[in-house]
């Protein structure tokens, strides 16, 4: 009986099953044995990293520098990382990561097989690599190992990852290898582990987390650019609340602690908190650092507790920023430049910002400690990212006439009086090149005869080159040099009215001496240098030097005084309001392309620099008492708003306090004008001997003097005599 052909068919397939059949085993066991060969072979010949290499590992720290009130500053590091321990960090920040990356974590070896099986479906419906199956241990072998384990997309790379991973739970339990995951992983922004980026984005540790913050970081490892909470804070708030909701899924949280959180405002810290604070002088000790430790610096975590106030410092970089918005937005009259608003709208113009080179206004600050030297406030431009050039440390500039002091300074070690006459009058001098020079006072006047305390508080440039002349040029230089001048002063007249380039630091450094009782301190940022575990490594000293005597340098501060009291920095100071004791000097450079004011109190010494990277007229009629002494006004009166009014310096007993006459310089007697006396004060033997008698010095009649009382506080201004020929014969002896 023939077959029907629905049998044969069925014979036929039942023939054909059998070698399918076949085949398909003999590929499976091929494919299983050629797996097994890749898996054995993966790691041949030293191909794989050992975990044992992990006993031994301790991850890049950085290194921490902290403010005098122990307050977080910058971490400086090749990777920014604070190890913290798995006990430290919150359940809910373990947890978040945990959902998120890996949630079978504690059940599986090191491979989660049956999410690799879920992968390969995935990656087989929509071709290539569209979805991962890495374990937090295979993520931390990557991490650890990046050098040898790629971040390639291979059936090899993730073989040998798989590996490595098996060998690190075989070697260390699930919670040794958490916590070297949580201190290892990368969350942008330049933070590396959880208890930086905690620090970084929130201003807090780990420790303080809650549920909203701890999603937030368990977001960022996916992609930390693409969900970067600073610069993509709606990807960041999607991805937060994606993984708020994995966790209300897995049971972890309940179902309004979820929905609170998911309503839950982005809270990043603000500036301050989250170590973006000032960015010059983080720079300016990091140097120091990198010479003393080395690598060290950047690997293994060091504690570095610095001289910064925080608050000073904000305070500084708010009185500089608003002085440079006021000049130019005209409020000291028409400002032709272009400013820095503008330069930011723009964007980029060409110039070389890496150079040093800005084309708008720039200025620097520098706040000390008289005492110790300790940097309290240090601004080095406006805006770091746009000029890493550090114009208080790096800049060379002519400090004008806050160079004047040193000149005075030198006289009142020398034996010359504050009540000494003193001609301001036009002179000539040959210089070495056969040319001549004049040198002018900035109104374009000369006073006559004055006192030297007149002629320095009102700052004329004629009257102090005369003084510098007779003290000469050298010794100059030597007091200027012992004050912490380390750049090349050229022994020409120039010098003592500041045309010679100085770094700003250390021109405001020299008053130091001045505030502190002769004593110049050099300026420093460190105060300690710790391990990890808290040993203390360096601990620098403060570098201190007698420079002049107490009552020397009480003297020169007390004519400083004036200058805040009557003087060029009277508008800016005293008559906007500020009643601490307090001294300082203005400067304004030739053309107006460089503006000053250092003051200082007891126990602050500060100086503020306002000028162009390429030196130009800032504005017609330019001086440092309008332009720079009104940030140093608002800085200063907010420090004495926080630490209080400092008290006035004591005078030393050594001093005489002598009655004399403003007009002659005598000691006052009786048949002194009582409205020509005033005190003044002199180190025993420079007092005057002789007495005033009433007359008028060299029989020149009343209607030639200049001068009388200086608004403020009544103190009476010392006249002069009319303005003299130009001397030429011998232009620079005291009369």
């Amino acid at each position: 009986m023939a077959a029907s052909p629905s049998r044969l068919a069925r014979l036929a397939s039942h023939r054909l099953v059998r070698p399918l059949l076949l085949l398909a085993t003999a590929g499976a066991a091929f494919g299983t044995g050629a797996l097994l060969a890749g898996w054995l072979l993966v790691c041949a010949n030293g191909q794989c990293p050992q975990a044992a290499a992990l006993d031994g590992y301790v991850p890049r720290q950085t290194s921490r520098l902290y403010a005098i009130d122990g307050r977080f500053v910058a971490e400086l590091g090749l990777e920014r990382r604070t190890v913290t321990r798995l006990a430290d960090i919150p359940p809910i920040v373990r947890q978040a990561f945990i959902t998120t990356e890996d949630k079978r974590f504690y059940a599986h070896p090191g491979i989660d097989f049956v999410r690799i099986f879920g992968s390969v479906a995935a990656n087989v419906v929509r071709g290539g690599f569209a979805q991962g199956f890495s374990t937090i241990t295979m993520q931390l072998a990557r991490n650890i190992f990046p050098e040898r384990l790629t971040r390639e997309k291979s059936i090899v790379r993730k073989l040998r990852e798989a590996k490595v991973a098996l060998d690190i739970e075989r070697r260390y339990d699930k919670d040794q290898i958490l916590e070297l995951y949580l201190n290892q992983i990368y969350f942008g922004n330049g933070a590396f582990g959880v208890e930086s980026a905690s620090q970084r984005y929130f201003g807090k540790s780990v420790r303080d987390l809650g549920l909203p913050e701890a999603a937030l970081l368990a977001a960022l490892p996916k992609a930390p650019e693409r969900y970067n909470p600073r610069r993509n804070p709606d990807r960041a708030i999607q991805r937060r609340n994606v993984v708020i909701e994995l966790l209300r899924r897995d049971g972890r949280v309940g179902d309004a602690d979820a929905s609170l959180a998911r309503a839950f405002p982005l809270q990043l810290a603000q500036r301050g908190e989250a170590g973006d604070v000032a960015p010059y002088f983080v720079e300016w000790v990091r140097r120091q650092l990198d010479e003393q430790f080395g690598r060290q610096l950047y690997e293994q975590g060091l504690r570095v507790y610095t001289t910064l106030d925080i608050d000073l410092q904000l305070a500084a970089e708010r009185a500089l920023e608003q002085q440079l918005a006021a000049i130019e937005g005209g409020k000291f009259g028409p400002y032709k430049h272009r400013s820095y608003e503008q330069y930011v709208t723009a964007g980029d113009d060409g110039v070389s910002a890496a150079a040093g080179i800005t084309p708008y206004l720039q200025g620097a600050f520098v706040a000390l400690d008289p005492v110790t030297g300790g940097v309290r406030a240090m601004v080095g431009g406006r805006d770091h990212d746009d000029s890493k050039f550090n114009r208080a440390t790096q800049a060379l500039r002519q400090p004008g006439s806050t160079f004047k002091p040193i000149v005075f300074a030198e006289a009142i070690q020398e034996g010359h009086t504050a009540t000494e006459s003193l001609l301001d009058a036009p002179l000539s001098v040959e210089q070495a090149n056969g040319s001549t020079w004049s040198p002018q006072n900035y109104d374009g006047r000369s006073m006559g005869y004055m006192p030297l305390r007149r002629a320095l508080y009102l700052s004329r440039n004629q009257a102090t080159v005369r003084l510098g002349m007779s003290l000469g040029e050298r010794n100059v230089m030597s007091l200027a040099q012992r004050l912490g001048i380390s750049t090349t002063l050229p022994p020409y007249p120039s010098l003592h009215i500041g045309a010679a380039d100085v770094y700003p630091l250390e021109m405001i450094a020299a008053y130091t001496a001045f505030a502190a009782n002769g004593v110049r301190a050099k300026p420093t940022g460190i105060v300690r240098v710790e391990d990890a575990k808290g040993n203390v490594l360096w601990t620098p000293q403060p570098a201190r030097t007698a420079v002049l005597a107490p009552a020397e340098a009480w003297l020169v501060t007390d004519m400083l005084k004036d200058v805040v009291r009557r003087g060029t920095a009277y508008r800016a100071v005293w008559g906007a309001g500020f009643r601490a004791p307090a001294a300082g000097k203005t400067g304004t450079t030739n053309d107006g392309a460089d503006v000053w004011f250092i003051g200082y109190t007891r126990d602050l010494v500060a100086g503020v620099w306002i000028g162009f990277d390429r030196p130009r007229t800032i504005k017609g009629n330019a001086q440092g008492g309008d332009l720079a002494a009104p940030a140093w006004t608002a800085f200063m009166s907010e420090a004495v708003r926080r630490r209080g009014i400092p008290g006035d310096w004591g005078r030393p007993a050594s001093l005489l306090a002598v009655p004399v006459d403003r007009v002659t310089g005598l000691r006052a007697g009786p048949s002194c004008p009582p409205e020509r006396v005033y005190v003044d004060y002199f180190v025993a033997g420079t007092e005057p001997v002789a007495e005033c008698d009433g007359s008028l010095p060299g029989g020149v009649p009343p209607d030639s003097l200049v001068g009388g009382p200086v608004p403020g506080t009544g103190y009476p201004g010392a006249p002069g005599r009319r303005r003299p020929a130009a001397d030429t014969v011998n232009p620079f002896r005291l009369p």
